[in-house]
């Protein structure tokens, strides 16, 4: 089959990119492409022609053509980015190269060449993505006028602006409350009684100390599958005592058990303004994870309420993640979140951990909110044999 006007011009085109005639090569590949103006391929060609000519605004127009054909064209989009770098445009570079990697991802088995190319170019925003973090810092620097809620959403502002931030969203196995603020950690502000909580710190862990030193079967594992369950990511602590839990209240029903040998503790807890929904809540329990144990990543079943852990036993190597903020418990310290933004835990060191958990509601909600929920419970319960779903 003989070949057409555009692939003899190409040929030709490539011919003298190898033999480093960059006159030549433009003057082809220009003919390849009225040839066949179609062709992305052959603007590529002749924005690389014009590259080793050292003609920017060649370059630029040819590679636009290819891109007005498809704005999906990978090399087109490389070549683009490293133009925008070549000329000190850092701004139009930043957004080029982003969509390079964009594309990237979902390329599997680039070329060695192709990933050394894209190394460069991923070291190359670095440096501009900090520069950008010493201007933004500088000018939102700390405000001593700024509250604390306004602080954090000011600081994850400028990290998700900077690529630092991925943003965590609400995901609920059960009620999905609408329109609550989706933050990781509740502000303390919210819960004026955390400081009558903490006070108590010295006797709840006494009566803790004395739970796990006593024998009996008060001490479960967490997590208990059902018969028959899937292996999944939570299947390495099914039945393990790694995490294990001793309720003072479960699904709202308490534990008498427990409270009674735990007198100062369940007093504490009578006079916090505790979620209390029949059936459902409070939970309150002491939470212990072994040694070189960890909890993966998940989310709880509602954003209606606030999490509170009490740090009761922290050796040095603990930690919990809510979303991108980590944070290490702190003995005799309690701090509130959501846990319907994805968390983990982990225990690193060779020592038990211990945190006194316990729900409270989602400070954002109103008391008439409050109760529309009861309210609705309630309702759901009196309508579904078995009462309604947790």
């Amino acid at each position: 089959m003989a070949s057409t006007p555009a692939q003899l011009a190409n040929a030709e085109g490539m011919a003298a990119l190898r033999a480093g005639n960059a006159p030549v090569a433009i003057a082809a590949f220009t003919r390849a492409t009225a040839a066949d103006p179609a062709a992305g391929p052959l603007w590529r060609n002749l924005a690389h022609a014009h590259r080793l000519a050292g003609d920017p605004i060649g370059e630029r127009s040819a590679l636009d053509r290819a891109l007005s054909l498809d704005r999906l064209d990978f090399v087109a989009q490389l070549r683009l980015a490293q133009l925008h770098q070549r000329l000190g445009e850092e701004a139009q570079a930043l957004v080029a190269w982003s969509g390079v990697e964009q594309l990237a991802a979902q390329l599997p088995g680039l070329a060695p060449e192709v990933a050394a190319e894209l190394a460069v170019g991923q070291a190359y925003c670095e440096g501009l993505r900090a520069k950008l973090a010493t201007a933004a810092e500088a000018a939102l620097a700390a405000d001593p006028g700024r509250d604390e809620t306004e602080e954090r959403r000011v600081r994850a502002f400028v990290d998700h602006a900077l690529g630092r931030r991925r943003v965590y969203h609400n995901q609920c196995a059960g009620v999905f409350y609408p329109f609550l603020p989706e933050d990781e950690y509740f502000d303390r502000r919210h819960f004026p009684w955390l400081d009558e909580l903490e006070a108590a710190t010295p006797q709840i862990q006494a009566e803790l100390r004395a739970l796990l030193d006593a024998p009996g079967d008060l001490i479960r594992p967490y997590v208990r599958f059902e018969e028959g369950t899937p292996d999944n990511e939570w299947s390495p602590l099914d039945g393990s005592l790694d995490w294990s839990a001793c309720f003072l209240w479960e699904y709202g029903d308490p534990h008498q058990s427990v409270l009674d040998r735990c007198p100062q503790t369940a007093a504490v807890l009578a006079r916090l303004p505790l979620a209390r929904i029949p059936g459902r809540a409070p939970n309150a329990f002491f939470s212990v994870l072994r040694p070189r144990s960890k909890i993966p990543p998940h989310t709880g079943v509602t954003n209606t309420r606030a999490i509170i852990h009490l740090a009761l036993e922290v050796p040095p190597g603990c930690g919990f993640r809510v979303g991108n903020e980590t944070r290490e418990w702190v003995e005799g310290k309690a701090f509130a979140f959501d846990d319907s933004i994805e968390h983990e835990a982990w225990n690193n060191s060779d020592q038990r951990r211990a945190v006194l958990i316990f729900d409270s509601w989602n400070p954002h909600l109103s008391p008439r909110e409050q109760a529309a929920i009861l309210h609705y419970f309630a309702a759901a319960d009196g309508a579904l044999t078995g009462g309604g779903p947790r």
